[in-house]
């Protein structure tokens, strides 16, 4: 399962990351999404969770938590929306 934690501290590393959710069981990857042109953290990562019980029961337990010094938002990710062409 795909999971998205918004508010994430601009320190925080994904490690840091992992760690938390590891917690909850087998973390397959957690990705704080960069700038691409800065390299600083967007305040946003995505954690994918194989085993469905274990995602929940991290969304449950870290959702309105506190992670590195902020209050994060955890839920299931959504599906990116598709966007138009772009013109220039």
């Amino acid at each position: 399962m795909n999971i998205y934690v918004g508010n994430v501290s601009y320190r925080m590393t994904e490690d840091e990351l992992r760690a938390a959710f590891e917690a909850y069981g087998v973390v397959e990857s957690a990705r704080i999404i960069t700038d691409r042109e800065t390299g600083r953290s967007k305040g946003f990562a995505f954690v994918e969770m194989p085993q469905k019980e274990e995602a929940l029961a991290a969304i449950e337990s870290l959702n309105g938590s506190e992670l590195g010094g902020r209050e994060v938002t955890v839920n299931e990710a959504r599906p990116r929306a598709e966007r138009g062409p772009r013109n220039f």
